[in-house]
C-alpha cells in the first residue's frame, strides 16, 4: 500500500475530525497535530493517528472537546503565569525592603559565619556585604565584650532565640558602635543546627544616652564627682564582700559665711577648687572622693585601718587649710578649715545607714570641739546616744522611702473674718518604732544632715500632685508644701521638679512652696533662684517662720514671696509680750504696703485670735481652726508621671 493510502488529505482530516482546515494548519505549526508533506508540499495526516482520534471521540465532537481541553490548559497556564508574576513581585518587594532597611538583616552558617547580609552592614561594620561573608559579629568585638558575647552564644544555642542582646563593636573604620542583636537558630528536620538568622540595629545613641543618664544620676552636677547614691552603692558592695575600710566625712567650716560675704557664685567656685584639691589627696591615698552635700564631701578608702584613715584625714585637713581662692578685685578666700569624722566598717556599722550615721556623729563632735579637727567615731561617748538616735531615725527614714510608707497630713490656713480656707499646708509623717505617725520635727534634722531630705520632699510633692489631679479640674484649692535646704540647693532636683510640674497636668497655681526663713537666709541666692523658677510655672511662694532671723525685713526684698507666715513663737506670746504684739502689727502693716499676705501660725485659743485681729491680722492657722488631719485615708503610691526620679 502506498503512502497516500496510509494518510488523509487535509480536507479529509478536517471532515473526519470536524475541525477547519485553517485550525489544522495552525495545529501543525504548533506541533499539536503534525502533518506529513508530499513532494508537492501538500499536508497529509497519518490514517492511524486520525482514526484513533476519531475512535477516541466516539465518532464526533472532537473539535469542541479539544477546544475545551485547550482552553482549560490555557487557563491553567495563565493562572500559573499570574502566580509566578506575583511571586516575582513579592520577592522583589521583599528584596527592596531588606536591602533598603536601616536594620541589619543577616544569616550565618552553623559556625556563625555570615552567609548573607543586607546593605545596612556597611553602617554597622564599615564594610560592604561581600567583604563580610565568612566573618562573624565577634570578629569586631571589643575586649570588654568577649565574655558577654560568649554567654550570648551559649544562651542562643540552648534556648534557640535571644532578643535585645547589646554588644560593643569596633568597626573597620575604628569607630565605636553598640549593636542590639535579635537572633534565632535554624534547624533541619532532625533538629540539627543549620545556622542563625536575625536582625541587628545600631543603638549607639540610645546606649550613650542611657549612660549619660546613669552618669547624671550618680554624679554631682557642679563638680562631676560621684554623689551620695554612688557612695552608698560602693560601701554596700564592700560590706557584702566582708571587706574592711573607712569613710571620712569632710564638712567645710563656716561655709555659709563665704556665700553671705562673697555671694553664691563664690561658694560654687570654692567647692570646685576644693574638689580638685581633695581629689588629688584621694588619688594619692588610694581613695575615692564623693560630694554628698552643698559643703560636704566623703572619702571612701577601702582596705584601710584606723591609723591609715587618721593619717589620710590629717592630709585632707592640711590640703583644705592651704587652699586659697582668688576672687575678682584682689579679694582672696583663705584660711579655710574643715571638720572630719571617721567611721570604720564593719566596726562602726554593719550597714549603710548605721555607718553614715556614725560618720555624721563624729563630724558633729569635731565641730562641737572647735572645728578644724578629726574625730574617729567613739561609741563610748555622749555622741553614742546622739548616734543611736540618728541611726534609729536613719533606719526608719530609709524604710519609709523604700517601702513608700509615708503619710500626708494637712491643716488649713483661713481667712479670720470668714473662716474660709485660703490654702492647705501639707505635713509629712513617717512611722516611728511603735508604728505611730511621727511629727517631722523628730526626724527632718536627721533627714537633712544624712541626705534623705530631697527624696522625702519629692515623695511629698508627687503625692500632692496626684491628690490634686484626682480632685479634678473643678477644684481650686491650693496646697502648700515645705521644701528643705538640700533640695533647694540641688540644681538637678529643681530642674526635675520644674519638669514634673510642667508635665503633671496640674496647674502650677495650685501649689505653694514654703521655705523657712532660716533656710532662706543661709541660701539666699539659691532660694531666690528657686522661687523665681517656681513662679515662672505659676506656683506661689511663702516665707515660713518669718521673724526668727535678725535681718528678716532687710532680706525680705530679695525674695518675691506671696505669703509671710509669722512664727508661732510670736503668736503664742501675744498676751504676755508687748514686743511680740508690736512685731505682728508691724509685719501686717509692711505686708499691706508690699502687697503680701501675712498668716499667723500656731493659733490655739480665742484670746490669741482676738489679739491677732487687734494687730491687723487677716489670716491665721492653728489648732483653734483645725488640727492637722490626714489628707486622705489611704494615699496610693505615686505613679511614674509624678515622680522626681
Amino acid at each position: 500500500m502506498s503512502e497516500l493510502e496510509h494518510s488523509y488529505t487535509i480536507e479529509q482530516t478536517s471532515q473526519l475530525l470536524g475541525i477547519s482546515a485553517q485550525k489544522l494548519r495552525r495545529w501543525d505549526e504548533q506541533g499539536i497535530l503534525g502533518a506529513l508533506r508530499t513532494e508537492g508540499g501538500h499536508r497529509r495526516y497519518p490514517k492511524e493517528v486520525v482514526d484513533r482520534l476519531v475512535r477516541a471521540n466516539n465518532g464526533g465532537g472532537f473539535a469542541e472537546k479539544t477546544s475545551r481541553e485547550l482552553a482549560s490548559v490555557k487557563r491553567t497556564l495563565a493562572e500559573k503565569r499570574r502566580i509566578i508574576q506575583l511571586l516575582i513581585e513579592s520577592e522583589g518587594r521583599y528584596r527592596d525592603l531588606v536591602e533598603t532597611s536601616h536594620d541589619l538583616i543577616w544569616q550565618t552558617d552553623a559556625e556563625g559565619r555570615f552567609t548573607y547580609l543586607n546593605a545596612a552592614a556597611n553602617e554597622i561594620f564599615g564594610l560592604a556585604p561581600p567583604d563580610l561573608l565568612g566573618r562573624c559579629f565577634f570578629s569586631f568585638e571589643t575586649n570588654g565584650s568577649h565574655v558577654p558575647n560568649r554567654r550570648f552564644l551559649s544562651t542562643l544555642r540552648r534556648q534557640g532565640e535571644v532578643q535585645n542582646h547589646v554588644t560593643h563593636l569596633t568597626t573597620a573604620r575604628g569607630e565605636d558602635r553598640w549593636i542590639g542583636i535579635n537572633a534565632r537558630v535554624t534547624r533541619d528536620e532532625n533538629g540539627e543546627m543549620l545556622g542563625i538568622r536575625g536582625t541587628a540595629r545600631d543603638v549607639t545613641d540610645q546606649h550613650l544616652a542611657i549612660r549619660r543618664a546613669e552618669h547624671v544620676a550618680m554624679h554631682d552636677a557642679l563638680t562631676d564627682l560621684p554623689n551620695r547614691n554612688a557612695l552608698q552603692r560602693q560601701v554596700e558592695s564592700s560590706l557584702q564582700s566582708n571587706q574592711v575600710g573607712a569613710i571620712l566625712m569632710i564638712d567645710m567650716d563656716h561655709f555659709k559665711r563665704v556665700n553671705a560675704v562673697f555671694g553664691h557664685g563664690a561658694g560654687e567656685q570654692l567647692v570646685l577648687g576644693l574638689s580638685g584639691v581633695l581629689r588629688n589627696v584621694a588619688r594619692s591615698r588610694n581613695g575615692d572622693l564623693y560630694r554628698i552635700g552643698e559643703d560636704q564631701f566623703m572619702l571612701h578608702v577601702a582596705d584601710s585601718l584606723r591609723e591609715d584613715a587618721q593619717a589620710t584625714a590629717a592630709v585632707l585637713l592640711d590640703a583644705v587649710h592651704n587652699y586659697r581662692l582668688e576672687m575678682a578685685r584682689n579679694r582672696v578666700v583663705s584660711n579655710i578649715t574643715a571638720s572630719i569624722g571617721i567611721a570604720m566598717y564593719p566596726f562602726h556599722g554593719g550597714d549603710w545607714p548605721a555607718l553614715l550615721a556614725a560618720a555624721d556623729a563624729a563630724t558633729h563632735q569635731a565641730k562641737d570641739e572647735g572645728r578644724n579637727r578629726v574625730v574617729l567615731f567613739n561609741p563610748a561617748s555622749d555622741a553614742l546616744r546622739a548616734n543611736h538616735k540618728r541611726t534609729h531615725w536613719s533606719r526608719l527614714i530609709t524604710e519609709a522611702i523604700e517601702q513608700d510608707e509615708i503619710a500626708l497630713y494637712s491643716q488649713s490656713a483661713v481667712n479670720i473674718k470668714t473662716g474660709a480656707p485660703i490654702h492647705h499646708e501639707i505635713f509629712l509623717r513617717i512611722r516611728d518604732e511603735n508604728g505611730a505617725w511621727a511629727d517631722p520635727q523628730q526626724f527632718m534634722g536627721t533627714a537633712e544632715s544624712l541626705g534623705f531630705a530631697p527624696a522625702l520632699d519629692q515623695r511629698v510633692i508627687a503625692r500632692v500632685l496626684t491628690h490634686i489631679h484626682e480632685q479634678g479640674k473643678n477644684s481650686t484649692l491650693r496646697y502648700a508644701v515645705n521644701v528643705s535646704a538640700p533640695s533647694i540647693a540641688d540644681d538637678n532636683w529643681v530642674r526635675e521638679l520644674a519638669e514634673i510640674i510642667r508635665t503633671s497636668d496640674v496647674p502650677g497655681n495650685r501649689l505653694i512652696f514654703e521655705i523657712s526663713e532660716k533656710v532662706a537666709m543661709e541660701n539666699i541666692d539659691a532660694t531666690a533662684s528657686f522661687i523665681e523658677k517656681m513662679r515662672a510655672l505659676g506656683a506661689r511662694a511663702a516665707l515660713d517662720d518669718f521673724g526668727t532671723g535678725f535681718s528678716s525685713f532687710y532680706y525680705l526684698k530679695r525674695f518675691n514671696v506671696d505669703y509671710l507666715k509669722i512664727s508661732g513663737a510670736f503668736t503664742q506670746d501675744l498676751s504676755d509680750n508687748e514686743e511680740s504684739r508690736v512685731f505682728v502689727k508691724a509685719v501686717n502693716g509692711l505686708a499691706r504696703d508690699l502687697k503680701r499676705q501675712v498668716i499667723a501660725k500656731g493659733v490655739e485659743t480665742e484670746l490669741m485670735l482676738n489679739l491677732l485681729k487687734d494687730a491687723g491680722a487677716l489670716y491665721a492657722q492653728g489648732h483653734y481652726f483645725q488640727p492637722a488631719t490626714p489628707l486622705v485615708s489611704a494615699i496610693p503610691a505615686p505613679d511614674r508621671k509624678t515622680s522626681l526620679g
